[in-house]
C-alpha cells in the first residue's frame, strides 16, 4: 500500500495570550493520499491556514504528529520545503522589487547550486507552465494583474517540481473567468506532473471543481473527509448551511462531473 504524503495523528494546536488559551485543534486526525486533491474547509477560526502552515513546518503544533512525505513536518522547516512542497500563498507574496522572472527562480537562486542561466531557463519553463507569455518575465508584479500574480506565484511553488503543492485560497480576489482559468491550470497540472495538492478554499465552484476529496474542519477536529457527495449528505449545521445554501446548490448544478450529484 503507498504512504500517504501528509499524516497527521493527535494534533492540538493551543494559542496563549497571557492568562488565556485558546485551543484550534484537538485530537485532529487527517490523511492525505497521493495524487489527490483535497480541500479543507471550515468556519472561521477553525485553523485552516494554520494547518497549511503546520504541514509545511512554518508552525509547530502544541503537540501531536506530521508525517510529510514520509518525514516529520518539522524537518521541512529546518532544511528548506521547496524542494518536497511547493506553497501558493492567498496574495502571492511575490517580492515587490524582483521581477517575474526573479521571482520564479528565486528558490533555486537560494539553493546556489545551479549555473545562473540554467536557472533561467528553468524558471523561463514554468513560466510557460502556468500559461504565461515569455515577454512577462521581465514585468514587475505591480504590472501584473490579480491572475497573472497568481500564476506567476504558482509557477515559484512549482520551479523544484515538488510532489506535494499547498493553496491557500488560490482563487480569492480573481474574477469568475479568471478563477474557472486559474482551476482549468490547476487541474491540468495535476494531472501532468503527478501531483498531490491541499487547498484551503471558501470558494464553492473551485471546492467542486478541483476536489476529490473535502475535508472539513469543525470543533476543533476534522468531522469528516471523504468525497464530494459523501460529504455534502454528512448531517453537521456547517455543512449545511456552507455547502447546501442557494450558492452551494448552484455550484453543485454547475458541475459537469456527473460523481457529484445535485442535492
Amino acid at each position: 500500500m503507498t504512504e500517504p504524503v501528509v499524516q497527521i495523528h493527535k494534533l492540538w494546536t493551543v494559542f496563549e495570550n497571557g492568562d488565556k488559551k485558546s485551543v484550534v485543534h484537538k485530537d485532529l486526525d487527517l490523511t492525505v493520499e497521493r495524487g489527490e486533491i483535497m480541500s479543507l474547509v471550515g468556519g472561521s477560526g477553525t485553523g485552516k491556514t494554520v494547518l497549511l502552515r503546520q504541514m509545511l513546518g512554518l508552525e509547530t503544533p502544541t503537540k501531536g504528529d506530521i508525517t510529510v512525505l514520509g518525514k516529520p513536518a518539522a524537518e521541512l522547516g529546518k532544511r528548506g520545503a521547496a524542494s518536497r512542497v511547493g506553497m501558493l500563498f492567498q496574495q502571492g507574496a511575490l517580492f515587490s522589487a524582483f521581477t517575474v522572472l526573479e521571482n520564479i527562480a528565486f528558490p533555486l537562486r537560494e539553493l546556489n547550486t545551479l549555473p545562473r542561466e540554467l536557472i533561467r531557463e528553468a524558471a523561463l519553463v514554468k513560466l510557460q507552465m502556468v500559461g504565461l507569455p515569455a515577454d512577462a518575465a521581465d514585468k514587475m508584479p505591480s504590472d501584473l494583474s490579480g491572475g497573472m500574480i497568481k500564476r506567476v506565484a504558482l509557477a515559484r511553488a512549482l520551479i523544484m517540481d515538488p510532489p506535494l503543492l499547498l493553496l491557500d485560497e488560490p482563487t480569492a480576489g480573481l474574477d469568475p473567468e479568471s478563477a474557472d482559468s486559474f482551476c482549468t491550470l490547476l487541474r491540468s497540472l495535476h494531472q501532468g506532473m503527478g501531483l498531490t495538492v491541499v487547498m484551503v478554499t471558501h470558494d464553492l465552484d473551485t471546492i467542486f471543481e478541483l476536489s476529490t476529496r473535502i475535508a472539513v474542519l469543525a470543533s476543533q477536529k476534522v468531522i469528516i473527509n471523504d468525497v464530494p457527495q459523501k460529504v455534502v449528505a454528512f448531517d453537521h449545521p456547517f455543512i449545511h448551511d456552507f455547502f447546501l445554501g442557494e450558492r452551494g446548490q448552484r455550484a453543485m448544478a454547475l458541475l459537469k462531473n456527473p460523481t457529484v450529484p445535485s442535492i
